[in-house]
């Protein structure tokens, strides 16, 4: 039975929600990983650091010693030079979030003229603070499986040409263009990718009838994006690090005839569904330093001193969670994973495993 051992993992990019979802999504979250760098899509966004520090309490009641929320700023048309400033000098916030209006769930209060943003971007290059990017257009004759790639053509490669200094990550990239695109530029653009990209393809959410639990934004794409992803991920370029976009929505919201939520829940089981990944194209030795090292060294913070051990050990995933006062529908959700956490788990994954 094979066995591995990893540095604890960070994720660079997760979704907790708020209120009574807040019991669950912590719960999961902080079962295994070190630090998660949390959106600030609620409603309202978190805009600011006095909202940041709210919103982290809330988070830090529910959460276990070790865990270390580490907070975002949602950007919108109105993001001043002294909410920049603030949020570096408050230590507690890592990055500002892009999202263009309309691009995913939560984003009506998004930037509709990016450009207009210039002189914040500025600033947050001065102050050396990331600009988190979730890169889709949002123009409507724009093809929803080709809306990244026309972001990193016409928007990204601007802003990356202005502001070299910036520090950006492109958020849970989807296509071959944009692992290309990363791997091209300096070592001041990096990416974040999710285990359900690095699984999935759109044939999994079409094929035999649409399967709402892999509906996300950027939405899935072809088989031949799937593998630039397993290949980026796994290559060993510091460039690419973990973030789950783990994005729960009550199941009601996800099986909706009238529209689908975009998002896949998976901190139950985040790294484990990535050894999965790792494992498929034999290069279970570079998941440690995309899990643990390169997100951490990207944000110029320590790697965790602690550590976690998997085992190649079949578990099925309850078929639904609790959450607050209805139900998830986890990715894997009724299925099997083929790792398990054996070791540096803080407790057990809860109603979620049998």
């Amino acid at each position: 039975m094979q066995t591995l051992k990893l540095k604890r993992p960070d994720d660079w990019h997760i979704h907790l929600r708020d209120d009574a979802y807040l019991s669950r999504t912590v719960h999961d979250a902080a079962r295994y990983f070190g630090r998660v760098l949390v959106m600030p899509n609620l409603v309202p966004p978190v805009i600011d650091v006095s909202s940041a520090i709210s919103y982290r309490e809330r988070i830090q009641a529910l959460s276990p010693p070790g865990f270390s929320p580490q907070m975002a700023l949602y950007l919108t048309d109105t993001t001043d030079a002294d909410t920049v400033v603030a949020a570096k000098q408050s230590g507690l916030v890592s990055a500002f979030k892009l999202y263009p209006a309309g691009a995913t769930t939560n984003s009506a209060f998004g930037v509709n003229a990016i450009e207009k943003l210039y002189p914040i971007f500025e600033i947050m290059q001065e102050q050396d603070i990331v600009l988190s990017v979730h890169g889709e257009v949002t123009d409507a004759d724009v093809d929803i499986f080709d809306r990244e790639a026309v972001f990193i053509d016409t928007i990204l490669s601007e802003i990356i040409r202005r502001f070299p200094s910036l520090r950006v990550v492109l958020e849970h990239i989807t296509t071959s263009q944009a692992a290309s695109f990363v791997q091209d530029s300096s070592d001041r653009v990096a990416a974040t990718i999710t285990a359900h990209h690095l699984l999935y393809n759109r044939n999994d959410m079409l094929v035999g009838g649409i399967r709402p639990v892999h509906y996300c934004l950027p939405i899935l794409k072809r088989h031949i994006h799937q593998v630039a992803l397993l290949e980026a991920a796994t290559s060993g370029n510091a460039s690419f690090f973990l973030g789950t976009d783990s994005a729960p929505h009550p199941r009601s919201a996800k099986e909706n005839a009238c529209g689908c939520a975009a998002g896949c829940y998976t901190a139950h089981a985040a790294i484990e569904l990535y050894a999965e990944a790792f494992s498929s194209v034999g290069r279970l030795e570079y998941l440690e330093a995309f899990a643990s090292e390169y997100g951490a060294d990207f944000y110029g913070v320590p790697h965790n001193k602690d550590h976690i051990e998997l085992t190649q050990q079949d578990w099925q995933v309850d078929a639904s969670f609790t959450f607050g006062n209805t139900e998830l529908i986890p990715t894997r959700g009724g299925e099997p994973i083929a790792w398990k956490v054996t070791s540096g788990e803080r407790y057990p994954l809860r109603d979620g495993v049998h």
